[in-house]
């Protein structure tokens, strides 16, 4: 898996966050408080490793993890600046929600907020959908990137 580079200042506008409110469904920061609420969601839909990964993101002022909430349950969530400054992920929504705009919502609010707190650019790092970055942000592959940071991974026991 390769990375992938977003031109910070060349995002859209609008995150879609007004067309999902209307379907019931918030984008927002996840607050220090539901960080267990995180961990065990991740956990059970995505990897451990995620769960490592977005605790250093809530740990962070303010967190540096937006989520996706319908009827008061995560349905999606993405952090920045977890495994290394500048990266964007890792990044999940679960399969009952995909395709309705959630992810690029939540892809987008993270980056806007990468670029108010002075980022230019933004790296995925480890991508797998890149089709989807390609799409929703505009993400070009990185040449000769993989495996990029998320080299020597210890394996689970």
């Amino acid at each position: 898996m390769h990375d992938m580079l977003v031109r910070l200042f060349r995002l859209p506008a609008s995150t879609g966050k007004q067309q999902l409110a209307e379907q019931g469904i918030t984008i927002r920061r996840c607050q220090p408080y539901e960080l267990h609420l995180l961990q065990s969601w991740v956990g059970k839909n995505f990897s451990p490793k995620w769960v490592s990964e977005a605790t250093v993101a809530m740990s962070h002022r303010p967190p540096g993890c937006y989520i996706a909430t319908q009827e008061k349950t995560i349905i999606g969530f993405v952090c920045y600046d977890a495994t290394a400054r500048g990266y964007v992920g890792p990044m999940g929504v679960q399969e009952s929600a995909r395709g309705k705009g959630v992810g690029q919502a939540l892809l987008l609010e993270a980056l806007q907020e990468m670029l108010a707190i002075g980022y230019g650019y933004a790296i995925i790092g480890g991508v797998g959908p890149a089709e989807f970055y390609r799409k929703a942000v505009g993400a070009t592959d990185i040449e000769d990137s993989s495996p990029g940071i998320y080299s020597d991974i210890l394996p689970e026991k």
